[in-house]
């Protein structure tokens, strides 16, 4: 979490208050230092003081709000009783804050406010966690699995075929034979679409085997 403001007793004491949920607390005395230490990725909630010198907290969060890399990070505002009037709260929201709490605040009230953002924080990077796995981890494995076996039925498929006809079985078992055959070659065209879906920009390269050749009917 990142506490800005202006007063050293003031991120002092939020420190203290904060401490409990066990998170990084960087602290960052101005505007101008906070958009500096946002640079670096991985905030997950932004405590900011209204009232500082220079640039106010309203002025940070446009700031904040308009980088399409800091946006998305939730703003608690820490605001003067007399901003909290209907007035000074429809700035704050308008700002980009999604809560503002008063000076003198209640711990407890503050703790709770935070550690639902905290978690939201963290429920949300475990998705994209899953996500990302869910796109370059087992896909990549079961596609290569299925084009092995695809490659085999394709080859067997194929020696049927051949055999059948050397043979001059039935007819029956020769278009049943032959239908086998080009299923098999409609799953691996099915199996080429996922590859296709799956080559986008930052994508894993997808098993070589899936590049094969089609081949063509003897």
């Amino acid at each position: 979490m990142l506490l800005v403001g202006s007063q050293p007793e003031g991120l002092l004491a939020l420190e203290t208050v904060l401490s409990a949920l066990n998170q990084t607390l960087v602290r960052a005395s101005s505007g101008d230092e906070a958009l500096e230490v946002l640079k670096n990725d991985g905030f997950a909630l932004v405590l900011l003081a209204t009232q500082m010198p220079g640039m106010d907290g309203y002025e940070t969060a446009a700031h904040i709000k308009r980088n399409s890399r800091t946006r998305e990070i939730p703003i608690i505002f820490l605001s003067a009783p007399d901003e909290m009037a209907p007035h000074g709260t429809f700035r704050g929201y308008a700002a980009g804050a999604v809560d503002q709490v008063s000076r003198p605040y209640d711990p407890w009230v503050l703790r709770a406010k935070v550690a639902v953002f905290i978690d939201l924080h963290q429920k949300n990077m475990q998705l994209r966690k899953q996500a990302e796995l869910l796109r370059t981890g087992d896909t990549t494995g079961l596609l290569a699995q299925l084009s092995t076996l695809l490659s085999d039925a394709e080859t067997q498929a194929r020696d049927l075929t051949a055999r059948l006809q050397a043979q001059a079985s039935s007819t029956k078992a020769r278009a049943a034979a032959a239908r086998l055959e080009h299923a098999v070659r409609d799953l691996r065209q099915m199996l080429e679409h996922a590859l296709e879906l799956r080559e986008e920009p930052g994508a894993p390269p997808a098993p070589a085997s899936l590049h094969s050749p089609r081949r063509r009917d003897l």
